[in-house]
């Protein structure tokens, strides 16, 4: 897997294509590309029968750069990264930091695949590929750009914890329309993984997502409930709500089923907590309470 980190220090977990599976979905494209080279060139070779020689060369040298490496170009940049033969297999041409590519990506990698792909058969490209730590070859250096596989093994999801027992359903009141894909999973990554960071490292992260959730909800932040303890009590009315929409049962039965099957918090948890005096009785915060949005601090404030 290629351990690609991101601006926010996000790991990708990219698994890079190898020469076996590329050199495969490079035959399959240039057999569909030479099937299509060959038809044009008979119909052109019809067509410009009263030519001279000089214009029937250079209409002949037209339409190999236009099939071979026009084409080609002009798919990986409509499918952003795809091809025939790349479908075929499961690759697709990413960015180095995983984002789709564009048109002078593919112009890079097409310019450089007539020298090292059409010109030497293939050659240069398997032995920068077999050289490269992540098969890259001279055409995805200079791009910046890397070949992925797409289908692979589905790794085993982890659960997200589930949050304390005094913190079940007290959110019920959230409106959570405006928070984005992205940060539901970079919440549900950190609850995943919270227990395999350092201390003083998770806290900080848990402050930062909640801050976030915060500014995004336009609650206040609840006093006395720790970053993490709040993420997962979020995470679970969200995915509580999602239940009732999907099994078609009132929402109210979906927080008394969580309130019973809720589990202890874990001892392990990075952010031990103390459930303060009021929430004994978990009360849903009012809508006429909340404030704004918040511009500020959250009171979500990692430690010294």
């Amino acid at each position: 897997m290629s351990d690609l980190v991101t601006g926010d220090a996000v790991v990708l977990g990219l698994r890079p294509a190898r020469v076996p599976s590329r050199a495969l979905a490079f035959a399959l494209d240039l057999v569909v590309y030479l099937t299509g080279y060959l038809l044009i060139s008979v119909g052109l070779l019809v067509a410009t029968a009263s030519l001279d020689e000089a214009a029937a060369a250079a209409v002949t040298v037209a339409s190999f750069v236009l099939v071979l490496v026009g084409v080609p170009i002009a798919v990986e940049t409509l499918s952003h990264g795809k091809s025939l033969g790349k479908l075929a297999c499961g690759l697709r041409v990413v960015r180095e930091d995983g984002g789709p590519i564009r048109f002078r990506h593919a112009l890079v990698r097409g310019a450089m695949g007539v020298v090292e792909l059409l010109a030497t058969f293939g050659s240069v490209a398997c032995i920068a590929s077999l050289v490269s730590e992540r098969g890259r070859r001279l055409g995805d250096v200079f791009a910046g750009t890397l070949v992925i596989r797409e289908r692979v093994p589905g790794a085993r999801v982890m659960p997200v914890p589930a949050p304390p027992p005094w913190l079940a359903g007290r959110f019920a009141g959230l409106d959570l329309s405006a928070v984005p894909d992205g940060l539901w999973l970079a919440v549900r990554q950190y609850l995943t993984r919270m227990n395999q960071l350092d201390p003083a490292i998770g806290a900080a992260m848990a402050a930062k997502l909640a801050d976030e959730l915060v500014l995004r909800t336009g609650a206040p932040p609840p006093a006395g409930v720790p970053a993490a303890a709040y993420l997962m009590a979020v995470v679970h009315e969200r995915q509580s709500r999602d239940a009732a929409r999907a099994f078609g049962r009132p929402q109210w039965q979906e927080h008394q089923q969580g309130v019973a099957a809720a589990l202890p918090y874990r001892a392990q948890a990075p952010v031990p907590y103390a459930a303060p005096a009021e929430a004994a009785a978990p009360v849903a915060p009012s809508p006429e309470a909340a404030p704004s949005r918040p511009t500020g601090g959250s009171g979500f404030a990692p430690p010294s």
